[in-house]
């Protein structure tokens, strides 16, 4: 699968000020990437930097700001670092000097809270070792997890903390599960209906096409690219019929109608969900979508940051489509990145996230977990497209058949 570096493993290194944390992620690069001062607070916001480590691939790096920072600036600093936490499948939390008390309790609080693993690393230990009340501290908190001493300027433990990540980072977050390995054999033709309109790139592929047409090729099966205009035309002449088309889920009706209905059809969008999102509370909160009543505020979470055509699908498109079939007078805010929400999560009466293709599954599960934790229904840009257009059951009928959920939603 073609990783971006949003897509890629997420380590996160958090702790007080001065406590090495930039000196740990040069020792981890074995060269100098990240500013060393000992002057406290020269990490403000949070800063990525990538790196490879071997056995898991590139991960990203994120150096924050020390929990301790102080004043109204570094308050907003603090809440950054914090921010920080949802992105990360393995946090670091470096200690030095056996100081361990309130703040670094409240990060593992947090740690646990959002289901992240991670690791204790105490740092300067040339300087301080471990004492066994630091030791005992820790594990009166937390049994299994991993503590590690090293020296960062002096790279001392550093391969014992390597193979520390490497241990406890989740294989999910570097090792991808396949778009379509279930649902294809060798041999298979899948077909692929990519609109060429007013968002797409000049000259390429978005993204999540991209990744559709290599994980078909890694699934030793064939992809069969062409334009909605050209596909009534493909499917006439095509022998044997393809194994599963997938078609963006603008055009989800006119392809529905090209289709013949036993070859299964889905959209970029719901692979992606599938793969990266939470598709259970998908599929339960798409149903909801039909009880939508007037004064209902609907958020749009996209993941990545673009320029907003006229047609934008999900600035424009949905909510137009979403205000036609429910005959309601609904709200809609849109959210980018990963951006604050400008108010509390109870305030939605529905989440739609997009695709996620720039992003990791553990960003995207963070991302929608108060709105799950509060009830409120989830579903994708495809999965409520499909619901909106009438053909959800067909849309989401590939994975059902093929065992990955179960078929009480539809």
């Amino acid at each position: 699968m073609i990783k971006g570096k949003e897509s890629r493993p997420h380590i996160g290194i958090f702790g007080r000020r001065n406590q090495g944390k930039s000196s740990l992620i040069n020792a981890l690069a074995s060269q100098e990437i990240a500013i060393v001062s000992d002057q406290p607070g020269t990490t403000t916001d949070p800063v990525k930097k990538t790196i490879e480590i071997h056995g898991i691939g590139p991960v990203v790096m994120i150096d924050t700001a020390g929990t301790d920072d102080v004043g109204d600036l570094g308050s907003k600093r603090v809440s950054k670092t914090l921010e920080a936490i949802k992105q990360c499948d393995l946090a670091l939390l470096v200690i030095t000097a056996n100081t361990f008390s309130s703040g670094e309790e409240k990060l593992l609080e947090r740690f646990n809270e959002e289901s992240i693993p991670f690791v204790v690393v105490h740092n300067m230990s040339d300087l301080e070792p471990v004492t066994p009340e630091t030791i005992t501290k820790i594990r009166s908190l937390t049994s299994n997890c991993p503590l590690v001493e090293i020296s960062a300027l002096k790279a001392e433990g550093i391969n014992l903390l390597v193979d520390t990540i490497r241990k406890s980072i989740p294989e999910t977050a570097y090792k991808s599960t396949s778009l379509v390995g279930d649902l294809v054999r060798y041999g298979d033709t899948v077909l692929l209906i990519t609109p060429i309109d007013i968002e797409a790139p000049e000259g390429r592929l978005i993204l999540p096409q991209v990744q559709a047409i290599r994980d078909i090729l890694d699934n030793d099966a064939i992809a069969v690219v062409c334009k909605e205009r050209e596909t009534d035309l493909y499917i006439r002449k095509m022998s044997p019929a393809p194994a599963l088309v997938i078609t963006d889920s603008q055009i989800f009706l006119k392809a529905d109608a090209m289709i013949p209905p036993e070859i299964p059809l889905t959209s970029f969008s719901i692979l992606l969900a599938r793969q990266k999102g939470d598709f259970d509370h998908y599929l339960k909160g798409t149903t909801q979508i039909a009880k939508l009543e007037d004064g209902d505020r609907v958020l749009l979470l996209e993941s990545c940051t673009h320029h907003v055509s006229c047609d934008d699908i999900g600035r424009v498109k949905i909510p137009r489509w979403l205000t036609a079939y429910t005959g309601k007078r609904l709200e809609y805010e849109i959210v980018s990145g990963l951006n604050k929400l400008p108010r509390p999560i109870t305030d939605y009466a529905l989440v739609i996230q997009c695709g996620g293709c720039v992003l990791t599954r553990r960003q995207i599960i963070g991302r929608l977990k108060p709105a799950v934790d509060a009830g409120i229904p989830v579903t994708n840009y495809g999965m409520a497209i499909a619901w909106i257009q009438g053909i959800y059951n067909r849309a989401v009928a590939p994975f059902l058949v093929h065992g990955q959920t179960s078929a009480q939603y539809l």
